[in-house]
């Protein structure tokens, strides 16, 4: 096996760990963010916020990993664009690691005598992670970074099905347009708002899956001309340019 199709294998092997790491730290958040001032009042399991950020911890490690290891093989096609989907998932992560931080605040305040000030205090950090979901793992980065940057560099270089990166190059704009909509919401959507963007995430789920499945078992499409071997130390030449 080339180089190569050993980083698409840890590729894909790294965007499945992104699912079974942030699908269940969210099922564990859950209690602590529908109610926040009845969680610090006792009534919720702590363990459940700690284990939940430990699988976030996880999931950053994961997710900055689908990005450097595909930059050496991604730069002969376009360095910028490679730089920019790492970029977005260095911002992507940041979000995360807000929220966790939050959610860690809140899982401390439970240790604590809770009163009408911790309460409140909860109800903030809530909100905040919250915000951390709507404006990164959860929406607008993703849709920037994982929609349209990777969706625009896979069917572009051929690495995978290009009929099927038009999930990633529709679920973006999709993300973006739906996550634009909420922030000027003030995050507060009304039920036809958060229906859409229920709808809207589908395609970029979609996409993020086959990427992990695909690149896993079959690793990236040696047809593609940024994989022959005369193209290692090259970048693919952008539509009307001439070969370098």
């Amino acid at each position: 096996m080339s180089l190569d199709q050993k980083r698409a294998r840890v590729f894909g092997v790294l965007y499945l760990i992104t699912f079974v790491t942030s699908i269940p730290a969210l099922l564990l958040y859950e209690p602590a963010l529908r109610h926040p001032v009845a969680f610090v009042a006792g009534s919720g399991n702590v363990n459940k916020i700690y284990l939940g950020a430990l699988l976030e911890l996880l999931l950053i490690i994961a997710n900055i990993g689908t990005a450097v290891v595909i930059v050496p093989i991604m730069r002969r096609f376009n360095e910028e664009l490679a730089i920019g989907y790492v970029t977005a998932r260095i911002f992507e992560c940041t979000f995360i690691l807000v929220g966790i931080v939050a959610m860690l605040g809140i899982a401390t305040l439970q240790q604590e005598t809770a009163g009408a000030a911790e309460g409140t205090v909860a109800y903030t950090l809530a909100a905040i992670k919250d915000w951390t979901f709507t404006l990164g793992g959860g929406g607008w980065v993703v849709g920037w970074g994982n929609g349209l940057i990777l969706g625009y560099m896979m069917y572009r270089t051929g690495l995978v099905p290009r009929r099927v990166a038009w999930l990633g190059l529709i679920g973006g704009p999709l993300l973006i347009a739906t996550g634009t909509a909420i922030i000027i919401s003030g995050n507060h959507p009304s039920s036809t708002l958060r229906g859409l963007q229920g709808i809207a995430t589908i395609p970029e789920f979609l996409w993020e899956l086959f990427l992990g499945l695909y690149c896993t078992f079959k690793g990236f499409r040696p047809s593609s001309p940024i994989l022959r071997a005369d193209a290692r130390e090259e970048r693919m030449p952008m539509p009307g340019s001439a070969p370098a």
